[in-house]
């Protein structure tokens, strides 16, 4: 049976830390020391990590992130990003591990007071294809609700494959609450729960790895350690997902 792929989800809140300083170089220095050792991931997405003021300007040191992690820009088109200044689409980056093949990629705008916005991707590992969903939904209850409808039914138009959903989707609630119930969203997701805001004693599961596949996300847990701590307001999440639950 091949291996479970190895999902994690970050904001990094622009790679402003505890202390008010703005420090992207800290952030890729905790991505390889904390959050995805060398050759320990398959799928990395992360939040708010371009600028917030339009042209929404890339935060990072790609080659860097590559050279430290083995992890590999994912959006190199700049049709996958918000402009050819920017890394991702509305702080959206995704990075992918060198046995993962990126296939078709979709952009969806989501309606919001803030820029949001889901990056779709089609992907093919040795376990065999996923269509994964990374994205930042509003603090607002009314346009998650919204936003969610809007990224089901682009999945109800797909042809089917089995479907990853990660980021800060800004829910607190264990369960998930309407947003994320399969009235909205066409299809239930599951996916265990881990509190990861705000960082130094989280509270709120805000972020989350999910799947429509029932059993397929397993082990997911909040991670800690003195660099997260100081990076983010955030803690990153990771979980196994096996494609063949």
């Amino acid at each position: 049976m091949p291996s479970p792929l190895r999902v994690a989800t970050w904001n990094i809140h622009r790679a402003r830390g505890a202390d008010g300083r703005t420090d992207p170089v800290r952030i890729e220095t905790v991505l390889a020391q904390e959050v995805c050792p060398p050759g320990g991931t398959d799928i990395l997405a992360l939040q708010e990590a371009d600028t917030e003021d339009a042209p929404q300007k890339g935060l990072l040191d790609l080659e860097r992130i590559a050279s430290l992690t083995g992890l590999s820009h994912a959006q190199p088109d700049p049709a996958l990003r918000w402009r050819p200044e920017s890394h991702g689409f509305h702080g959206t980056v995704l990075f992918l591990g060198p046995e993962i093949q990126r296939g078709e990629a979709r952009l969806l705008d989501l309606p919001g007071l803030c820029p949001r916005g889901a990056v779709v991707m089609d992907l093919r590992s040795a376990g065999g294809p996923v269509r994964l969903v990374a994205t930042h939904l509003s603090l607002s209850q009314p346009l998650r609700l919204v936003q969610m409808r809007i990224i089901g039914q682009h999945l109800a138009r797909r042809t089917p494959m089995p479907t990853l959903v990660v980021g800060d989707l800004n829910e607190w609630r264990p369960w998930g609450g309407l947003a994320l119930s399969p009235r909205v969203v066409g299809r239930r997701l599951h996916g265990g729960v881990a509190r990861s805001f705000p960082v130094r004693r989280p509270l709120f599961p805000l972020d989350r790895i999910l799947s429509d596949r029932p059993g397929a996300v397993r082990g997911v847990r909040a991670l800690d350690g003195p660099g997260i701590r100081a990076a983010s307001d955030h803690r990153p999440l990771r979980a196994e997902v096996s494609l063949a639950a």
